[in-house]
């Protein structure tokens, strides 16, 4: 499931390139920071971007899942800070739904 996820986020990604005119690196995006100090989206953007991942994911495992929810922001480590972490919260997420791999 975390191959799926993965290409469901780098395709929003590669959309969201699509534009700019400063690219987001694809290559090692498990470690891409999305959002904080080093984060390559600021607030706004990172919420567009997560409602492309939402329409992907709706799209790939046919379940809606909310990634702007209560509980994605208050956790206490943020999983919008990096793309690995991002991936662990839709699996869980996706999970909640029924979804399995």
């Amino acid at each position: 499931m975390t191959e799926r996820i993965q290409k469901v986020v780098v395709a929003a990604l590669d959309e969201i390139n699509l534009t700019r005119e400063e690219k987001i690196p694809t290559d090692q995006v498990l470690d891409l920071s999305l959002y904080g100090d080093a984060g390559v989206f600021e607030s706004m953007y990172l919420v567009a971007f997560l409602s492309l991942v939402e329409e992907n994911i709706e799209d790939e495992f046919g379940a809606e899942v909310s990634l702007t929810s209560e509980k994605a922001v208050s956790l206490r480590v943020s999983p919008f800070s990096s793309v690995r972490r991002l991936i662990g919260f839709i699996e869980e997420e996706l999970e909640l739904v029924g979804v399995r791999g």
